[in-house]
């Protein structure tokens, strides 16, 4: 794929961060105390892509939302390339002018219009040609240039997508925002998705700002990840650092499926802590068959290129990944070894 458009750059201010957000607070008079979000501070760097993850209900489409300009916050600021991004009790047309955004439901498409329309009409008409060659350069980026002429109704999924984000990147915007942007999308679709917006990002001067509710999906894709749990910030960094060293036992479950121990069954695995938890992915554990083992196989899952397997003790069960497939059945005891674990909080 050969990216040859930029970016529009009118507003960045270098030195600064491309998005700043301070004290954010966002509260909903007819939900629970949980929704919406209680003082959310973090920076977007330009040029990267910032995944937004946690679980249903735990404010990730309201932050969203908020960054673009759609909703007012209670306290706190949102700040574009050193200014104030302005609400709707400021501006009569809520949404910043340098940032485009792309909902689940491609709500912003015309159906009943064909692919370039859909598109082109997102530009002026003041140089046709202009406005041609614009168009048919990003639909040849996003791989879509074929469906030109077809009605937007008769796509599938993924390619409402690719005309959803085609549409929000033809006027050259900074910031693209992006809600449950592979919701809809199968697999195979999903991953050429993925590909595609890595390199528009790491060709151009693009930065992204995508919520997922999937942290598998993006672990690979996004240069930094905002965590939210109930409406507050939980952790915010380099994906691999937080992985690797999960600040708590909501973050450990969320990135790696992990397993989460209090101090009196680290005993079981010769472990000795003093810390409110430890976490244990499950790659961080072997398993060696022994008859006299104290964990006994529960059940064995093929998934792919590795095998995840269930394992008990009478104190406890541990989520297991090994490479090797058919070494271990259901029923056979096994002795575990930790590689590796981390002390996590309690929360």
């Amino acid at each position: 794929m050969i990216i040859s458009f930029t970016m529009s750059q009118d507003s960045y201010v270098p030195g600064i961060p491309l998005l700043e957000v301070s004290g954010l607070s966002k509260k909903y008079a007819d939900k629970a105390d949980s929704a919406g979000l209680r003082s959310i501070s973090f920076s977007v760097e330009k040029n990267g892509i910032t995944a937004i993850i946690g679980k249903s209900g735990s404010g990730k489409s309201t932050l969203l939302r908020l960054i673009y300009g759609l909703l007012e916050p209670e306290s706190g600021a949102i700040r574009f390339a050193g200014l104030k991004v302005e609400g709707p009790n400021e501006k009569l047309i809520p949404g910043h002018s340098d940032m485009r955004m792309v909902s689940q439901h491609f709500d912003d498409l015309n159906t009943f219009a064909n692919v370039y329309d859909n598109v082109a009409s997102r530009l002026s008409n003041v140089n046709l040609e202009q406005k041609r060659e614009k168009t048919l350069e990003i639909l040849t980026t996003l791989k879509i240039n074929h469906l030109e002429s077809q009605r937007v109704a008769d796509l599938s999924g993924g390619e409402k997508q690719r005309v959803a984000i085609a549409r929000a990147l033809v006027t050259r915007p900074q910031l693209l925002l992006m809600d449950e942007p592979f919701n809809q999308v199968d697999a195979a679709f999903r991953d050429q998705l993925q590909r595609d917006l890595k390199q528009i990002v790491e060709e151009t001067e693009l930065t992204v700002i995508l919520v997922s509710h999937d942290p598998a999906e993006v672990l690979g894709l996004a240069t930094q990840l905002v965590i939210l749990k109930d409406g507050s910030l939980v952790a915010y960094g380099n994906p691999s650092s937080l992985y690797n060293s999960p600040p708590s036992r909501y973050v450990a479950r969320m990135l790696g499926k992990s397993n989460i121990l209090m101090p009196d069954q680290a005993a079981y695995l010769g472990i000795t802590i003093d810390s409110p938890c430890f976490a244990i992915h499950p790659e961080w554990l072997k398993l060696k068959a022994d008859e006299k083992g104290e964990f006994v196989v529960e059940s064995v899952f093929f998934r792919g290129f590795y095998e995840e397997l269930i394992i008990r003790h009478p104190s406890l069960y541990l989520r297991v990944y090994q490479i090797d497939h058919g070494v271990l059945k259901k029923g056979d005891r096994v002795t575990c070894e930790v590689i590796k674990y981390v002390s996590v909080e309690n929360y």
